[in-house]
């Protein structure tokens, strides 16, 4: 972080003690950036400010794990808001990486290439690849279009919150790929970097599937996510 002028350092309930004298001397000349390191319980209170979350990790899948890109492809991205609003770059444990629920919360998914029969780098790789390649992108980005502000990571929490509920009174989630389609429909979402304006429409198309809900108890039964 010190070699590309980073230093905001967040830890989400870490084991290793930020004092500890390995640390600092491993640190050389890095070691403000332990001394201003905030500590915080999980990943969603480290990114609440956030208006672009991108996420790493050397396992892919067919959903949670499958909308992934290279660190080039997906820096632009960061470079572009990092100039306006507040955005992170998470990364795992180095023994398992992020899990599916943490995954969840990040817009984009970094994956470095690397030889398939040993696909995971250490962390002090995977964070200099990506600060190398975010701050070469920063530096050849010009913001010409003033582009409104994103809603904050927490705002869309909370409307993400109201719309499953919403969603889930209608029975459009429902059974055992509900998690799945909830996730494919934050994805999209996110991907739109909606602004303060445009969460607040859909908190308030959440409500309004509340109140129908409500009033038209009779109608039929739930669909299955493949019928939609």
């Amino acid at each position: 972080m010190r070699n590309f002028g980073y230093g905001q350092l967040t830890l989400v309930a870490p084991k290793a003690d930020l004092n500890d004298r390995e640390a600092r001397r491993l640190s050389t000349h890095g070691e403000e950036i332990l001394d201003q390191a905030r500590v915080v319980d999980s990943l969603a209170e480290a990114i609440a400010d956030c208006v672009v979350v991108a996420g790493t990790s050397a396992r892919t899948g067919k959903l949670i794990r499958g909308q992934f890109g290279p660190p080039e492809a997906i820096m632009p991205h960061l470079a572009t808001a990092l100039s306006r609003v507040p955005v992170a770059l998470v990364f795992g444990p180095e023994t398992n990486g992020l899990t599916n629920e943490e995954v969840t919360c990040c817009h984009h998914l970094i994956t470095i290439p690397a030889d398939p029969a040993y696909p995971a780098l250490n962390l002090a790789q995977a964070v200099t690849i990506c600060l190398y390649l975010l701050r070469r992108e920063c530096e050849q980005t010009q913001d010409k279009v003033a582009i409104a502000r994103p809603a904050s990571f927490a705002d869309q929490e909370r409307m993400f919150e109201h719309l499953r509920g919403a969603l889930e009174e209608i029975h459009f989630l429902y059974g055992p790929k509900a998690d799945a389609l909830m996730h494919s429909l934050r994805h999209v979402i996110g991907r739109a970097r909606p602004t303060d304006m445009e969460v607040g429409v859909l908190f308030g198309l959440a409500r309004q599937i509340h109140w129908y809900a409500a009033h038209h108890r009779e109608t039929a039964g739930p669909l299955a996510p493949e019928e939609f």
